[in-house]
């Protein structure tokens, strides 16, 4: 079922002649490629591997991009972004946006509403999810029951389910996020080498069935702790397991 949403989203946006070529030397995504009025989400990250921003990016023309993240996470992504801007021809400005979120769209619905003006996709493909530019309807949604699609989606916030300690390979969205075909930007050693090894990263975010706590420890039933709750919504909660879980975890999600 359809729904709509009130989001506010931090969004940079970037102009200039070098911006396109800065940017795919920065994130982790390929941004050379990315077609005018196309996006794709990207991490920037810190020399280290660890996530410096989580951001959505939105080739406007081929001089102008826009990246929105999640609330409260603006600043920190600039800094980012402006820690190896030398002598490129790309300035940056940040400003709050408001988003509707449509959520719950069918595959119809998704093609119409992508054809609206300020409209970008949104999470996964096969989520149904597009978000618009613009000022939002009276009636929309309640955050409890948005919050509830995106734990249902998996689909985690910054700040919250992953973090600036966080590894790509923890995330679930390497399949979104990262290019393993472009060329270098900073963090790319360790992603690369660890999806290379075929390596299991420390932990994992992974969706499980709740009750459970955020902020708290997840436990089987028989009371063994495989990781840390970071949203609970609905009936699922999104949960960073430790690696030694991962398999009887996997399991219970196949069931």
């Amino acid at each position: 079922m359809t729904a709509m949403f009130r989001l506010s989203r931090e969004v940079i946006t970037a102009r200039g002649k070098d911006a396109r070529t800065f940017l795919h030397s920065q994130l982790s995504n390929d941004i050379a490629g990315l077609a005018v009025g196309a996006s794709r989400y990207a991490f920037a990250l810190e020399p280290t591997g660890k996530i410096a921003a989580f951001a959505r990016v939105w080739c406007v023309a081929d001089d102008h991009f826009v990246l929105d993240v999640d609330a409260g996470c603006g600043e920190a992504a600039l800094t980012r972004l402006n820690k190896f801007k030398i002598r490129v021809a790309c300035e940056f400005s940040l400003e709050s946006r408001d988003v509707v979120a449509l959520r719950g769209l069918n595959a119809s619905e998704r093609t119409a509403s992508l054809a609206r003006d300020g409209a970008v996709s949104a999470w996964r493909e096969a989520d149904g999810a597009v978000d618009v530019f613009a000022a939002a309807p009276a009636e929309v949604g309640s955050l409890e029951d948005f919050h509830r699609e995106r734990v249902r989606c998996s689909w985690p916030i910054f700040g919250v389910d992953i973090t600036s300690d966080s590894l790509p390979a923890e995330t679930s969205l390497t399949d979104v996020c990262v290019s393993f075909t472009k060329g270098c930007y900073p963090g790319q050693e360790l992603v690369e080498r660890m999806d290379s090894r075929g390596s299991t990263a420390p932990r994992r975010l992974m969706r499980l069935p709740s009750p459970a706590i955020a902020g708290l420890p997840y436990r089987l039933a028989d009371g063994t702790e495989i990781g840390m709750c970071t949203s609970v919504a609905g009936d699922h909660a999104l949960v960073m397991v430790q690696r030694a879980h991962l398999g009887i975890v996997e399991q219970i999600t196949r069931s």
